[in-house]
């Protein structure tokens, strides 16, 4: 390091080097968390699998009005599986924006918090 160790330039590295590279961690372990939570990629993987696996066994001999009724039986299960999971990952989706804008957000404000701070005092003493 070339600083010099006097209060001023320890708080600088402090302010805008030590603690802004632990919020990044920390932000990362939030977008983690929440990829992990919501099950996107399990979501997107199962998309059209049946719902709460309910599945019918097809008839064994020779019946068409079974077969078509277990048919279709079976496809309303995967449709109302693919719309449940449609909706879930939709939360997820906006799960992961508000993590992601409150982590900018977080990270924003303390880089600029010395500067908001200055010019708060500066708008303060001058109107």
């Amino acid at each position: 390091m070339g600083f010099k160790h006097n209060v001023f330039t320890m708080w600088i590295e402090w302010q805008f080097i030590e603690v802004p590279r632990f919020l990044l961690r920390i932000w990362k372990n939030y977008i983690l968390f929440a990829l992990n939570y919501s099950s996107l990629s399990v979501l997107l993987k199962s998309l059209f699998s049946p719902w709460r696996n309910y599945r019918w066994n097809y008839p064994s001999g020779f019946n068409p009005g079974e077969f078509l009724g277990t048919m279709i039986s079976n496809f309303f299960s995967r449709i109302l599986g693919a719309i449940a999971r449609s909706i879930f990952i939709v939360f997820g989706i906006f799960f992961q924006i508000f993590v992601i804008l409150s982590g900018l957000t977080v990270f924003l404000f303390w880089i600029l918090m010395p500067f908001i701070i200055i010019a708060g005092i500066i708008f303060v003493f001058t109107y």
